[in-house]
């Protein structure tokens, strides 16, 4: 009889409870069909610079061969490597594919030729698939060819370069991943918690009645844990030279752009300690929006191997700007010149978070 009770009234509380029905809704349904999308492995439409010093009809058509396939999306003609690098760095090219001078008079003539293709090897993943789909387009190449000239061709082979990574290890990439994902955890789930749990105790009540006005309070509740996630950091650039991984660019930058990634973190905490009323709802509602954020921002799988839709929600994911900003200090030496956009976005995405946190706090009972 008592178990039957207390299991009728954990039924109750389990039913009066939105939020809870909302979120298992969310986690059986909609987080599904995010993950099945999210997670694909197949790249689509992958930027690609191309520099032609040979002009000609053969290297026309091998672009168009590298363009066709839906693979690659070219997205700049260049002179030389050099002004290759830039579309590098900033992210706006995963791979360049370079044709020699004379290249189809050379294989014509029946001597083998090599083009150069350089990969943005910052994450092990995306140069992978790139590599086996630059190979794939080439050796497709050279048998069309073969089939529609009837002049002998030379073998072409390709030249695979891979740039700030050149032994595509996965260590470099999910070493800085982790430390992203890290920071994340540290920014929405600290918050989260440590006010919900003086909610519960009624603490916070206590502290409201006193002459502390709610703004100090708000600050107060925000900034120990940007310290904690700034200190916490510490640590991590140890495993960093554990694990080997070079850090090219400048720490003092990586470091305020950390504060900045940060923010927009504890932002979302603190919106939803201001929404929940106990500490497990609390938990879930982090864990609920983790996980998108997470799935959206690169560290799982490719951004390049999800959907268009789905790769411009990405960039409403602060872990995704944050991991370009990480890749690009530690593995390219990028500085504020080339990552401001990601700065700036970070700002953006913060920003509303902090203001809408805020102004559910400043309404709490």
């Amino acid at each position: 009889m008592r178990l039957r009770s207390l299991l009728h009234k954990e039924l109750i509380q389990f039913f009066r409870d939105p939020v809870v029905l909302f979120l298992i809704f969310w986690l059986y349904t909609i987080e599904v069909v995010i993950c099945v999308y999210a997670l694909g492995m197949e790249m689509r439409d992958l930027p690609l610079a191309v520099v032609d010093a040979d002009e000609s009809p053969i290297s026309r058509r091998l672009i168009d061969d590298f363009v066709a396939g839906g693979n690659f999306r070219l997205v700049a003609h260049l002179r030389d490597v050099a002004a290759a690098e830039p579309y590098l760095e900033r992210g706006e090219a995963q791979a360049v594919l370079v044709i020699p001078v004379d290249f189809e008079r050379e294989l014509y003539r029946g001597s083998g030729q090599a083009l150069q293709f350089v990969i943005d090897g910052s994450n092990a993943n995306t140069a992978a698939v790139a590599r086996g789909y630059a190979l794939q387009t080439v050796e497709a190449f050279r048998m069309r060819q073969g089939t529609l000239d009837e002049r002998p061709l030379a073998t072409v082979t390709a030249q695979l370069r891979t740039w700030y990574n050149p032994d595509q290890t996965n260590v470099n990439f999910t070493v800085l991943a982790m430390i992203a994902l890290a920071g994340l955890m540290i920014g929405v789930v600290h918050p989260a918690a440590s006010i919900v749990r003086e909610k519960e105790v009624g603490t916070i009540e206590q502290l409201m009645v006193t002459p502390i006005r709610r703004g100090e309070l708000f600050i107060a509740k925000t900034v120990p844990t940007l310290l904690i996630g700034l200190i916490a950091v510490l640590p991590s650039l140890a495993l960093v030279g554990w694990f080997g991984v070079p850090v090219r660019g400048n720490l003092s930058l990586f470091f305020a752009l950390t504060a900045l990634f940060l923010f927009s973190a504890i932002g979302l905490g603190v919106l939803v300690a201001a929404v929940s009323r106990t500490l497990q709802q609390a938990l879930l509602l982090a864990f609920f929006g983790l996980f998108p954020l997470m799935f959206l921002s690169g560290t799982m799988v490719p951004v390049e191997s999800m959907p268009n839709l789905l790769q411009r929600l990405s960039l409403a994911s602060p872990l995704r700007h944050y991991l370009e900003i990480t890749l690009g200090i530690f593995l390219k030496g990028v500085g504020m010149e080339i990552l401001w956009p990601h700065a700036l976005a970070l700002v953006v995405i913060g920003m509303p978070l902090y203001l809408a946190a805020w102004l559910i706090f400043r309404r709490l009972p």
